[in-house]
């Protein structure tokens, strides 16, 4: 069975891309948008106007197409208007949508244990242990090398995490002996959790079904994923008074913004604020005049 052939288009958009060394998931996702778009208009894309692409975003909207996939709709079609065919003009008609900043869900510690006590299987354990003790990124969780880990100085090298950015992650004495403990059963080669071959490493989509399982297992009835974790990794920091820009280092958030989000969600913090009310004198209901 021969693969579709590329068309001429698709094949300049994808060198423009490689150019700027976009990653290989990038340009898929990006090449993704431009068919979707294609595949409304019933025609080439570089043929669309100003009002194709009006008609395209009020399509996804009324279909219920959620914000972060409209959003990544605009990047890659801007890039395809804008670079690939030279037309900087259209990207103005294409328009990110506004998303809502919902609190992320938090587990209290007792809700880790639980969790991570009904993982299936030691090498789950040991990735939600990875997750939750250094508050790693599921796709970064999952492409962790046996040499990643550095038990001399109590680090794990996390190689081209979001942004494409290396980073040092912290590796408690309780996650060391944890990794330990999996490395033991199972003598691992390369990666660090490999998947059902050995050359390859665990996927994303494989942790995430492992992490609803135990949430499953475990009682736990709020939505859970790898990311979860991380949510909880930060948020108990937060808690425990540790500097937010030293979390937003071991989170490697770009934006203190994005870290001040736990700020929401760690409710010792909260607690701990002495509200200006309780700063006056008692005033007993008993004294309080009645309305005129």
């Amino acid at each position: 069975m021969s693969e579709k052939p590329i068309s001429p288009l698709c094949q300049r958009m994808i060198e423009d891309m490689m150019v700027r060394n976009f990653i290989e998931k990038t340009r898929n996702d990006y090449i993704r948008h431009v068919l979707a778009l294609t595949a409304f208009l019933r025609r080439s894309p570089d043929t669309a106007t100003p009002e194709d692409l009006r008609r395209f975003q009020l399509h996804q909207t009324q279909t219920g197409v959620r914000a972060p996939s409209i959003n990544a709709s605009v990047a890659g079609i801007r890039f395809f208007f804008t670079v690939t065919l030279d037309r900087p003009d259209m990207a103005r008609h294409l328009t990110f949508v506004r998303e809502p900043r919902k609190i992320p869900a938090v587990l209290n510690s007792e809700e880790v244990v639980h969790l991570l006590e009904a993982a299936p299987g030691p090498k789950y354990k040991a990735a939600l242990g990875v997750a939750y003790g250094a508050g790693l990124r599921v796709s970064e969780v999952v492409a962790l090398k046996i040499s990643d880990v550095d038990s001399k100085r109590m680090l794990l090298k996390v190689e081209q995490g979001k942004g494409r950015k290396d980073r040092l992650a912290m590796l408690s004495p309780q996650l060391l002996e944890l990794l330990r403990d999996w490395y033991r059963i199972a003598r691992p080669q390369v990666w660090l959790f490999p998947g059902q071959d050995p050359t390859n490493h665990l996927t994303s989509r494989q942790l995430n079904r492992a992490v609803h399982v135990a949430a499953h297992m475990a009682g736990i009835r709020k939505r859970v994923t790898p990311h979860t974790l991380r949510h909880s990794f930060a948020t108990h920091l937060l808690e425990q008074n540790v500097d937010i820009r030293v979390i937003q280092t071991l989170l490697g958030h770009a934006k203190l913004d994005t870290t001040a989000l736990y700020t929401r969600v760690a409710t010792n913090t909260i607690r701990a604020v002495t509200s200006p009310l309780d700063r006056l004198a008692p005033l007993p209901l008993s004294r309080v005049q009645s309305p005129p």
